[in-house]
């Protein structure tokens, strides 16, 4: 089965974790560009006028992204992977395809929120789709990652 790591990750932190899991997974990565990138007074949570608190408290705003995968009807699984603080960018990517008929695995990098909310918002977003359990990758080791992809 052919899969595909794809990520956005503001900071980096989630990055490192999708390099590895890539690695881990024998994946393909895919990087989710924001068409107009972030800058750190965007990324203010504190700010309630900040773009990423302003996005994060509107359930349409779909962000606009960068070029795509261009492949994406070969792969089988997909894990997507993002700050679980904020994940509008990825709502634009899940509706820039058709990913009926393949396995979609979240995963999510955080401060301290779990990632249960944000995957069932994610189910009842897209409940036509085939979601497995999603897990929140935080300081994620080669051991962590490996059972990961071993339970999906």
């Amino acid at each position: 089965m052919k899969t595909l790591v794809a990520y956005f990750s503001a900071t980096g932190t989630t990055e490192r974790v999708a390099k590895m899991l890539a690695e881990v997974a024998g994946a393909d990565l895919y990087r989710i560009e924001p068409e107009t990138p972030y800058t750190a007074a965007d990324l203010d949570w504190n700010d309630k006028n900040s773009r990423s608190t302003l996005e994060m408290h509107d359930p349409k705003s779909r962000p606009a992204i960068k070029g795509r995968c261009e492949r994406m009807a070969d792969y089988d699984i997909v894990y997507i992977g993002f700050p679980i603080w904020w994940y509008t960018v990825i709502n634009t990517f899940m509706e820039s395809y058709d990913l009926r008929g393949k396995t979609l695995i979240p995963f999510a990098t955080s401060g301290g929120t779990e990632i249960t909310k944000t995957a069932e918002n994610l189910r009842k977003t897209y409940p036509d789709l085939n979601w497995k359990p999603g897990r929140l990758l935080n300081g994620a080791t080669r051991e962590t990652l490996e059972a990961f992809v071993k339970g999906r």
